[in-house]
Order: structure tokens, then sequence, then C-alpha cells
């Protein structure tokens, strides 16, 4: 058997296992409480609201037990967007007050919320975003505008809406709003199909003419993209935990499969090209490990996780979809069938190399932080590169 000597890791796989594998399909609000019961909305959430407020690598612990022992991906997925990005950000920038209007709701499930971001034009450039925050005069708001793709858009209570006060100072003119998702003048619209992640709902949120108040605002008018970037940060650094534990339950299958199916008088194991495949499934899941907990640690030490996010999202998602397309390959033609259910592993893994930011966004990130694109300064070079040029 892999690895699965952590209390939490085991005690959530159990858990996930025997309570959210039940073979419904879709997004149901009974699971989303029974979560709430074990206690799942309340791990980073602070004690005197009602959370556990546990490190950010016992949180990702019990995410990717979560991952391995639940076979529907879209689930965990959702759970852990609200978890990570939403209900953190919402603990970190929110007043006293907003806590206390928001948070207790949040963590005993009565209260789902979604990131409200992205637009049919604008993704990862923020500076894009035209949702408009027109001020009153009194201190409220007036918002218009469209938001697409937003996870658990179609079912949630509360939003996080970014909106422009200033469409020419680009992220610097966005403010954050909390909204209820049933305000007048909010119209959300129905789940959009896709290719997996089906039991994760995501869909438009139209916004017309809703007027919010001075206590809506989260954090400060103008601190929206400086909020965002947080949020992704802690999307990209947590967030994947619970696809290393889909991966680990890939990886077990094929190992499964690999021991069980005979060809030749033998098990198939025994072929290095299916035992050596194996081993670089075993590879890449262990390497995404050691960068997601290490982002975790970085995170709970008060360290940057800029770098360090990017890279554990880019590895992550990226072993999710190679070792799915693996597992399936290692199975032949039945991984090929619904029946056997390496296919969904496959669609849902696919999903991971766009959110968060695309994988070609991670590696814009890092190759900024390396400074690739910036030239060496003259003093530096050496040789005929430090010569005078005419």
């Amino acid at each position: 058997m892999l690895d699965l000597s952590h209390p939490r890791k085991i005690a959530a796989a159990n858990w996930a296992r025997d309570v959210l594998t039940d073979g419904v399909e879709g997004f149901h609000r009974e699971r989303w409480q029974r979560a709430a019961e074990f206690g799942v909305q309340g791990l980073t959430l602070p004690v005197e609201y009602g959370g556990t407020d546990v490190s950010g690598v016992e949180a990702m612990l019990t995410f990717e037990g979560i991952g391995l022992g639940c076979e529907d991906n879209g689930a965990v997925f959702a759970l852990a967007s609200q978890v990570f990005p939403g209900q953190m950000s919402l603990a970190r920038f929110s007043n006293d007050e907003q806590r206390r209007r928001w948070l207790p709701g949040l963590r005993d499930g009565s209260t789902i919320a979604a990131f409200a971001m992205s637009e049919p034009h604008a993704g990862s450039d923020t500076s894009a975003i035209t949702t408009i925050a027109t001020p009153l005069g009194d201190g409220s708001y007036r918002l218009d505008g469209e938001k697409a793709w937003v996870t658990l858009g179609p079912v949630c209570d509360l939003l996080v809406v970014f909106a422009t006060t200033d469409p020419s100072a680009g992220r610097w003119g966005l403010t954050a709003f909390v909204v209820d998702a049933a305000s007048p003048g909010v119209e959300r619209g129905a789940a959009e199909p896709k290719m997996g992640m089906r039991s994760c709902p995501f869909g438009s949120i139209r916004l017309d003419n809703c007027v919010v108040g001075a206590d809506d605002v989260l954090g400060a008018p103008g601190a929206g993209g400086g909020i965002f970037t947080a949020a992704v940060e802690i999307e990209r650094a947590f967030l994947y935990a619970a696809q290393l534990g889909s991966t680990e339950r890939v990886l077990q299958r094929s190992i499964d499969r690999a021991r069980s199916r005979e060809q030749f008088g033998q098990p198939i194991g025994a072929f290095q090209a299916v035992s050596h495949r194996i081993v670089e499934m075993k590879l890449r899941h262990e390497a995404s490990r050691l960068m997601l907990y290490s982002a975790a640690a970085k995170f709970d030490r008060g360290d940057s996780v800029t770098m360090a996010a990017a890279l554990a999202k880019l590895l992550a998602s990226e072993t999710a979809v190679s070792s799915a397309l693996d597992g399936i390959r290692v199975h032949g033609a039945e991984g090929y069938t619904d029946a056997c259910g390496m296919e969904a592993e496959l669609r849902d893994a696919i999903a991971g190399l766009a959110y968060s930011g695309t994988s070609e966004i991670q590696r814009n990130i890092v190759a900024r932080l390396l400074r690739i694109d910036r030239p060496v300064p003259a003093r530096r070079r050496t040789g005929k590169e430090g010569g005078n040029q005419s």
C-alpha cells in the first residue's frame, strides 16, 4: 500500500470514502452539509467564529485525504474552492463586524460562497475587468457587469464580486464587494455543461443595477487587486492538495491493475514497459507532494509563496493529467470505458490546467521572478560583452 501514515489524512480519506462517494451525480447540498458536520468548512476559520484554525499544512493533509477517498473529484474541488481561496480571503480581509456576519454560516454549511472575478473577456488579466462599481454618494455603490465561469455561482448564497471604480486605473481601480446572491439586480446563470468536474457547477453572474452598501466592501476601496492576488496565491498553494489525493488513487489503481492483469503467463507489471510507466507516475506524484507541502509550509511561516505556489500548481496540475492518461494506458481498452472510471479521472484532471491560471501563466510568473526577461547590467558584463560598443 502507498503511504497513508498521517492520522489526519487517514481519517479524511476514510470519511470521504464512506460519506462523499455515494453514487449521486451533480451538486447536492446534503453532501455539503455532511462535510460541514465533519468540520471541513471550518478548517481554516478562526476559533471565535466556530472554526478550528488549523495550519495550512494540516488543512492540506485533510484535503489530500478527501481527494484520495472520494472518487467524485468535482465535489472535492467545490469544497476546496470555498475553504481555501474563498473563506481564507474573507477571514483575512474582512473586519470584525463582517466576520460575525459571514463566517458562521460558511462554517456550518448553511452558506455557500463564490468568487466572481473572471469575465467573458478578462481572465488572468485583472486590468481588463469591465464590471463597474459606481459610487452613489452615500457610501453605497451600484454594480453593473457580467462575470463568467464562476465556481459554485449557480448555487451560491454569497458572492465576492470584483469591480472597478476607475477603468483607467487598471487593477489599482478594483474593489471587492461581498454581495448577497438574493439581492435585487443579481441574476445567476444555469450551470454550464463541461468536460469534467460535473458535480462542481459553474456559470455566469449578471449584475444589473445591484446596489451594495459601504459595509459590503471587502478590505478597502481600491484594494480589490491585492485581495484577488492573495486569493489566487492561496488557491495555487492549497487547492491542488485534493488533486494530489486523486493522483495517488489513480496510481494505486494502476499498481493493482498491473499486478492482477496477466498476459503471456505473467502479470503485466512484470513487463518494464508497464512497470517503468508506473514508476514515473510515482516519481511525479512524490515531486508534486513535496512542492505543495513546501508552499504550505512557507505560507504557515508567513513567507512569500508567489513562486512556490506557481511551481506547485504547475507541477501538480500537469502531473494529474499525465498520470490519469498513464492510468488509462495501464488499464488498456478497459481504461477507455465509462465503467472503469479512468476516463473520468482524465476529464477531471484537465480542468486543473486552466483554473488558478493556465500553465503558461505559471511559467510567466516564475520567469518574471527569475528576472529572465531583464538584460544583464552593463557593469556586470565581462569580456567582449562588457566592452565599449558603438
